[in-house]
């Protein structure tokens, strides 16, 4: 969405969403009934934050900051990690030319280590040479990005009952300039987020550079892992600054091979700003991604923890197994949220 986006478009297209065949099968209720109710019963369960991050509607067609918005309420989720897309297309910034979708199983792929072919390693140079232009472009305009499109973004998803704790723009990785850095930092603080996320660098320098441009907002960095994480993967970062902490992806931590899971939890409970939840295989069992309740990693046993714990930290749906035949991420991080539920009591 533009920048000359308007509070009566907004009602306008997430009203057609509703209508649209892909939500038809959710019952809806008009919009200004959803701007001053959806905040009554929120997805705060027994004291536990249960949230989502927003790459789990990647595979949805429209990723408009309205469009966005209209999938969060259709799941009943009341609390977000947002992804930098729809924030950053609603602050006009200029589009990536790269259908990210289409990438996903060739980066997966590399990411575990698996061998790929000869045209996915030409795909995968043409996508890197387009996006070295693209970062180079939205790098200019980040430059001269108005905080107020962050503002009035945050302001509507608040009324919506949406309350943004993290943002995750490409902006803090080894690639992005210092000016990157802060614009990510100011736009994440204009959205009204405590933290924004990323990938652990593996870069001892950069993770104190971050931390350090953190301290001056008032920010947390929360660093996410894959199968590299340890339990000491974060130690270094966190000696660094206090503005560093974990961004836990626990799912991937069990995938990883990590038998003390929830031990772990409770160490570096109050070094936690939020935390990925997905349901995956052991390492000596394949690390499968799976739907929830199928694999090994103890979602429930964590959930209750934090209950019992009184932590006031996120814990995260992230959508990451395969979409069954007949359904929608929709639908599927709705189940998500229900198990989460059940758990909880």
């Amino acid at each position: 969405m533009k920048s000359k986006s308007t509070r009566r478009q907004f009602i306008g297209t997430a009203s057609a969403l509703v209508a649209g065949s892909l939500l038809s099968s959710q019952a809806s209720f008009g919009m200004p009934n959803f701007i001053n109710n959806l905040g009554k019963k929120g997805s705060t369960v027994k004291g536990v934050r249960l949230g989502l991050i927003t790459y789990s509607f990647r595979d949805l067609p429209d990723q408009s900051a309205e469009a966005t918005l209209e999938y969060i309420r259709q799941c009943g989720i009341t609390n977000i990690e947002l992804m930098g897309g729809p924030a950053e297309s609603f602050a006009g910034a200029p589009k990536n030319p790269v259908n990210f979708s289409t990438m996903l199983p060739i980066w997966r792929k590399r990411q575990q280590q698996q061998e790929l072919t000869e045209e996915e390693k030409q795909t995968l140079a043409d996508v890197e040479a387009k996006n070295k232009i693209y970062r180079a472009e939205i790098s200019e305009w980040r430059q001269k990005a108005s905080m107020t499109k962050f503002e009035e973004f945050g302001k509507m998803y608040k009324k919506a009952g949406i309350d943004i704790y993290a943002f995750k723009p490409d902006a803090f990785g080894m690639q992005n300039s210092d000016s990157d850095i802060d614009y990510g930092l100011r736009a994440a603080k204009a959205l009204g987020a405590t933290h924004v996320t990323l990938e652990h660098p593996s870069n001892d320098a950069h993770t104190l550079k971050l931390g350090k441009a953190a301290e001056k907002y008032g920010m947390k960095i929360g660093y996410h892992g894959h199968e590299q994480q340890t339990p000491t993967f974060w130690d270094t970062a966190l000696s660094q600054s206090p503005a560093n902490a974990l961004n836990l992806d626990f799912g991937h931590y069990i995938a990883a091979g990590n038998t003390n899971a929830l031990e772990f939890v409770k160490a570096k409970s109050k070094y936690i700003v939020s935390m990925h939840m997905k349901d995956r295989k052991s390492k000596a069992n394949g690390g499968d991604n799976l739907p929830w309740g199928t694999g090994d990693t103890p979602l429930a046993d964590v959930l209750r923890l934090m209950r019992d714990n009184k932590y006031t930290f996120p814990a995260t749906i992230e959508l990451e197994y395969k979409v069954p035949e007949g359904s929608s991420p929709i639908e599927e991080v709705k189940k998500c949220l229900e198990f989460c539920k059940s758990a909880l009591g």
